[in-house]
């Protein structure tokens, strides 16, 4: 698991999954009662308490969503990106080569946190910039983000046709593959967005399809997802991390 603090709220803390820890996922191949069990199994080991992590139903949109502190009793929520406006609702987005983006903001009446998934479709449309309008409109003053484990620019080949819409999109965003093919490198282009809104920005570095301790569609169409998450430990007891730890 690859672990981080925030630097601007020292409680919050951020994490990422990996195959160590298991499919954290409904919607694959898998049975639901041992997803279940590693999500509890998950929160107790990060000292939640009784807090549980919020999950979305993902579909590769720009649709952003808040959530209330304590938000076990109200469903799954139908989008990409998650805030908690006091960083007290646990927050939890799922991959498995998809960016997974998490953030943390401050402003006049403390801390906030978000989640979002950057799939190619919902990068192109917009889902970083409308996460940040969001935390911004919710208070936020300064924001820093961290991208996870995610397919990078030369692993992720793509059609030349798709490659040429998404680059007049967002220019940059193109790559080759390591056998000289078109690709996208949708981690590149996250960090460049939000550098560009005034993000501070932590990468991982990680491509999924390279790193076996991911998982990967590209390399198993029928594997699990990793999950990024973000929580506030104050009150919590959780244990101390090293800001950019793994274990």
């Amino acid at each position: 698991m690859l672990r981080y603090q925030s630097t601007l709220a020292p409680s919050v803390h951020i994490a990422f999954t990996s195959v160590a820890e298991g499919n954290l996922a409904f919607h694959v191949p898998d049975d639901r009662d041992a997803v279940l069990l590693r999500r509890r199994d998950l929160e107790r080991d990060l000292g939640l308490g009784p807090k549980r992590f919020s999950y979305m139903d993902q579909i590769h949109s720009a649709t952003v969503l808040e959530v209330a502190e304590d938000s076990r009793d109200t469903g799954i929520p139908t989008c990409d990106a998650l805030l908690s406006g006091n960083a007290a609702a646990p927050l939890a987005v799922m991959v498995a080569d998809c960016v997974p983006v998490v953030f943390v903001g401050t402003g006049e009446h403390g801390a906030l946190s978000a989640v979002a998934h950057a799939g190619r479709r919902g990068l192109l449309d917009g889902i970083l910039g409308a996460t940040a309008e969001r935390l911004r409109a919710a208070g936020a003053r300064q924001i820093e983000a961290w991208i996870g484990p995610a397919i990078c620019g030369a692993c992720y080949e793509v059609p030349e046709a798709m490659a040429a819409e998404a680059c007049g999109q967002r220019p940059g965003i193109g790559s080759r593959t390591r056998q000289g093919t078109t690709g996208l490198d949708l981690p590149h282009a996250a960090a460049t967005e939000l550098r560009d809104l005034g993000i501070r920005v932590t990468e991982s570095g990680i491509c999924t399809l390279e790193n076996a301790d991911y998982f990967s569609y590209r390399r198993d169409p029928r594997t699990g997802r990793l999950a990024g998450l973000v929580w506030d430990a104050a009150g919590l007891g959780s244990p101390g991390i090293e800001p950019g730890s793994q274990r």
